[in-house]
């Protein structure tokens, strides 16, 4: 009953509001509030679908389970398991570097399970994790059980970062994974460090460029041999495909339907509505996991970078009077990111508590170089299944970009300004984005 008290206050907020508002016939406001209740009711739907899993927690265990994701750390793997009968659920399980386990991999596990830690418990719940196994006995008793089609996927990637291990020194094979496949498992805590001092850990998470570099190529591959219709749901699905290789991130999911939102007004000759576009992958997003909503900081950085691109950037290109690109995309990097990081400062100081004036700076450096670097990553991988020698020559180029990048990221992290606060609560985000919709409202009319 716990978490129907908690979203009581809540039902009878919108109610009220929505009330006032339709005695004041204000029925678009009264309409979003009926929609608040419809959200909550459904959250706590969702909550108890998800929560039936029957775990053993504390206590000896002997259990099967088949690998659903595999991560492997610099120091440990990280597993996902769903537990076999007579048990059900997933579990996280840390187990040692070697031997290593793959996706589809039968495990019969052997350890203590616990529940999560109450501070991270919500994000174990949005992924789905019923319990934790640290370092249990581990045995394989069959590998191949997953889906077929996931895992020749996830073969065709880690093809494609051996690529990249082999014709770069290993930062730079790391760093081009992040940033072309959203890989991150080589990251060293150094440099995620200098990622997060320097504001450019967003670049390694994937988004609307990967997914039209994907696009463009799967159009014009298949253009040359299939009719325009047959080209659009081939893109589709190569889309798709990418998507379920890369994991499936808040990021690349969110562009991912939004390219296909966008293909498919091309292909029935209609205009695409960005706002329209946001709506419906949002909504899709949450309709598939509401948790993603209020403990997905991926997914909220995402959708508020969007939107200030989208609504801020327009607004700063009027007030300034700046037009145009610029020399290397200078202006429209400048504007972008000064629009996106605007639109996320909240969330970057109520998780994190701090926010470096510089990373303004680095973003706009850096920005001009990732697109050609992400076209020359996903060139080289692609070599790489043909000849390890063409592969090696595209590595050059690519080379040479990850060294001014990498050097970038190092500078920033060392020349920092930063805006630090202990506490940036709910009510104090409510009036920064209150006090920037009405500096929108007001130049944009």
């Amino acid at each position: 009953m716990s978490i129907w008290n908690d979203f009581l206050p809540v039902f009878i907020a919108a109610f009220l509001l929505s009330a006032c508002f339709v005695f004041f016939k204000k029925r678009n406001f009264a309409f979003l509030s009926l929609a608040a209740i419809a959200g909550a009711f459904y959250f706590i739907f969702f909550s108890q679908i998800q929560n039936q899993a029957y775990v053993p927690f504390d206590s000896g265990v002997e259990a099967e389970g088949i690998i659903r994701k595999a991560e492997q750390l610099p120091s440990r793997q990280r597993l996902i398991a769903e537990l076999e009968n007579p048990y059900g659920g997933r579990i996280q399980i840390n187990a040692q570097r070697y031997p290593l386990f793959r996706y589809g991999d039968l495990l019969k596990i052997k350890g203590v399970i616990k529940k999560p830690d109450a501070e991270f418990l919500n994000y174990y719940k949005k992924e789905n994790i019923a319990g934790i196994a640290n370092y249990p006995e581990i045995g394989l008793i069959e590998s191949g059980r997953g889906n077929f089609i996931k895992a020749t996927l996830l073969n065709f990637k880690n093809k494609i970062i051996e690529t990249f291990k082999n014709n770069l020194p290993a930062e730079k094979a790391a760093f081009l994974a992040g940033i072309t496949l959203g890989e991150r498992q080589e990251f060293s805590k150094e440099f995620e460090e200098k990622m997060s001092l320097s504001g450019t850990t967003h670049i390694v998470a994937l988004s609307g460029y990967n997914v039209s570099v994907i696009a463009l190529a799967a159009a014009g591959f298949f253009g040359l041999y299939f009719s325009r219709t047959v080209t659009f749901y081939l893109s589709v699905l190569i889309i798709i495909l990418f998507v379920l290789m890369t994991g499936g991130e808040a990021s690349i999911v969110r562009a991912a339907i939004m390219g296909i939102i966008a293909l498919l007004a091309k292909e029935t000759e209609r205009l695409f509505s960005m706002r329209n576009a946001i709506i419906i992958a949002a909504f899709l997003m949450v309709l598939f996991n509401p948790r993603l909503l209020v403990f997905d900081l991926s997914f909220q950085l995402s959708f508020a970078a969007l939107l200030g691109i989208v609504y801020l950037l327009p607004v700063l290109q009027n007030v300034t009077g700046v037009r145009g690109r610029g020399r290397l995309d200078w202006k429209e990097n400048a504007f972008t990111t000064v629009s996106a990081q605007l639109a996320a400062v909240p969330l970057l100081l109520a998780n994190f508590g701090i926010f470096s004036l510089t990373s303004f700076i680095a973003n706009i450096l850096i920005l001009s170089a990732i697109p050609l670097t992400m076209g020359l990553g996903f060139l080289m991988g692609g070599l790489g299944f043909i000849s390890e020698f063409l592969a090696g020559i595209a590595g050059l180029a690519v080379n040479f970009l990850l060294s001014y990048e990498l050097w970038i990221i190092d500078l920033f992290s060392r020349i920092t300004l930063p805006i630090a606060i202990d506490s940036f609560g709910f009510f104090a985000a409510i009036g920064y984005y209150s006090l920037l919709i009405a500096f929108i409202y007001v130049k944009r009319r």
